[in-house]
Order: structure tokens, then sequence, then C-alpha cells
């Protein structure tokens, strides 16, 4: 997830995102208001909720939706257990490959995991309390990861990131969490309090029963929050920009594509096929987020540097590692609470690194 916290850096020296020389003369570098390309960018980044959606309608009526294959999966069940066990692993290649952001963090790099694998390993307990936390965790990494490529979307085009950024963190919760509090999938999250019946605790295992019998009232309290929400926010926004501040059309447009696709997948779950379109435009865009930051750090770990299969070697490693992992941890179902700990650990740190390893304050992005 690009930055999320401590986005605190100064605006470019020009407010409308072109070098000058200082002196008040004409702009003498264009700078694209683009993170990597305009290609790239709407690809991997803006569209990529929109080519999700469509990517998983169009697969709901296909033979790929139906049938089992192993473990009671289908293919389209196995693409997305693989896929996005991979891109939880390759947060590794920010955190540990890069030796920048290493030496900041060599304590939660390199003792905390062990550590909770540990306690997760002897402890039913832990484990439990992991598993269901990971869940929700999940949910809130995701709607923070939009918030940080629109906050980099705001830098980009002039802006000092430091304004607005409370009202893009609580309108990306709206439009990211609000659909699952108020729509047809909120008991598939809330459905993994059940687990605690492996430690029975009376208390959580009730939870799933006591939000199905108020859903109705988590619904309007989202509807009615979030709908006065949104027009202040456009409210705040149209103040903001009468004091100067520059619109970006690529953090609208991101926006947009994320909130009609959230709010139609979460909402509505078409077809089943909600887990699909979110959790496969949300590891597409991290893909793309690691490839863009760390690859000069790939093409080093590869020694390939200056050659010209630099760029095929350092993606290989990055695909042919994650997918390896996804593989081995996305077909897994169950048997050996170990390596169960091992998976856990690794979504748990992917979501704990995100939020502090990408800083725009810190010049690390």
């Amino acid at each position: 997830m690009p930055p999320n916290h401590g986005d605190r850096s100064r605006p470019p020296s020009s407010p409308n995102g072109h070098g000058t020389d200082g002196s008040g003369a004409a702009p003498t570098q264009f700078v694209s208001h683009y993170l990597v390309s305009p290609a790239y960018d709407i690809i991997f980044f803006i569209s990529s909720p929109l080519l999700a959606l469509i990517l998983g309608l169009g697969l709901s009526h296909s033979p790929l939706n139906r049938g089992e294959v192993l473990g009671g999966e289908n293919w389209v069940e196995m693409f997305l257990s693989i896929f996005v066990m991979a891109h939880l692993f390759i947060v590794i290649f920010r955190s540990h490959f890069n030796p920048g952001i290493y030496r900041l963090y060599p304590v939660r790099f390199a003792i905390v995991p062990l550590v909770l694998f540990l306690a997760m390993g002897y402890s039913i307990w832990a484990m439990v309390i992991g598993s269901v936390l990971a869940t929700f965790w999940d949910v809130y990494h995701s709607s923070l990861q939009t918030f940080g490529l629109g906050r980099l979307y705001d830098k980009i085009a002039g802006n000092d990131p430091r304004v607005g950024r409370r009202l893009d963190i609580a309108l990306n919760l709206y439009i990211y969490a609000g659909p699952i509090a108020a729509g047809a999938t909120l008991m598939d999250h809330v459905d993994d309090f059940a687990e605690f019946k492996a430690v029975n605790s009376l208390f959580f295992t009730e939870i799933p029963a006591y939000v199905e019998f108020n859903s109705a009232i988590l619904t309007w309290l989202v509807i009615g929050t979030g709908v006065p929400f949104l027009f202040y926010y456009l409210h705040a926004y149209r103040k903001l920009a009468r004091a100067g501040h520059r619109v970006s059309f690529q953090k609208v447009a991101l926006l947009l594509s994320t909130g009609i696709v959230s709010i139609y997948a979460w909402g509505f779950n078409p077809f089943g096929m909600a887990f699909f379109i979110m959790n496969v435009f949300h590891a597409w865009q991290y893909f793309a987020i690691i490839w863009w930051s760390e690859r000069d750090h790939l093409i080093r770990a590869v020694r390939q540097e200056g050659r010209t299969r630099a760029v095929p070697a350092a993606l290989a490693l990055l695909l042919g590692t994650s997918l390896a992992y996804g593989l081995v941890a996305g077909l897994y179902h169950g048997g050996n609470d170990w390596l169960f700990s091992v998976f856990l650990v690794v979504s748990l740190m992917h979501f704990w690194y995100d939020g502090f390893i990408w800083s725009v304050r810190r010049h690390q992005i």
C-alpha cells in the first residue's frame, strides 16, 4: 500500500507541478501528474477496479466458476486464493530487500514476526485472535491503499498532502468499508468470529448472531451518515479549490472507480463475485506499486545491473517467489497449525508494515 501514514511533506516548489528557476520565469520542465506514466497508472491504478469488475462478471458465468477442482474450490476461487496470498508476500521486497527501509525498523522486521509466529504456534487463543483480526484489518488496509494513492496524486498536482488528509481517510473508509457494513457481504466477514468456538468463548461466538439481528440498523447508520458526509466532503473540497487547492483528475478518477465498484460488489455481491473483484484489483495495484518502487532493488538482488536481461530477471524474481508462496499458501486447507501460523504472520505483517514503510515525508517513495 502506498503511504497512509507520515505523508506530511511539503508540496513541490511550483504549485502547478512545473519546475521553475526560482525567479518567477516560465516553467522550464514539465512534470507529469501521473505516478509512473499515463498508461501504467490507468491500467494498474486508476481503472483497475473497473477492470476487475469486468473480469469478475465475465468469469461468473464461465465454466471456470463451476464445479470443484481441489479442496472444494473451483478454478476462479483457486486463482483468487493464490493471487491474494502472493500479493501479501511481496511486501518483503520493500521491508527486507530495501536496505534503507530495513535499517529503520530492524526489530519490527526481524523480531516481531518471530515472536508472533511462536505465540500463535503455541497458543490457540493467539491464533484465533490473529485470524479474526486479519479479516477486519484487511478491510482497513485495503481502503487505506486507495487513500495513499490519492495522497500521492494530490502531492504531484502541487498540493500540500496534509490538506484534506482526514477528509480522504474518512471517504475511503466509507467507500470501501461502508458497503461491507451495509451490504450483502457483511455476514461473510462477521462469521469469522465463529472461530472463537475453538477456545470456547461464548461472548465472541455470539457476535455474528447479534450483528445479523441488527444488520438493518447498521445499514441505515451507514447510509444515514455516509450520504451527508459525501456532501460535506464535496463542499469542503470546493472551498479548498477556491482557496487554491488543485483538484487532481487522477485522484478523482481513482476514487470514482473504486467507489462505484466497491458499492456494487460489496453492497450487492453480484453472482457471489465480490471477494474476487475487490481482492483482484487490490492485489493488482500492489504488484504494480512494488514493481514501480522496488525495481532497482530487485535488479540488484539478481545481480543483473546494466544488462539487457536485468528487467526480465528482476520481474521473474518478483513473480516467481510470490507465486510460489501463493501456491503453497493459497492451496493450503488446514492440518498443520505451525504452517498456518506462518501464513497468518505473513498476512498480519503485510497489513502492519504497509502502515509505516511508505512515507512521503521521509522521501521514501
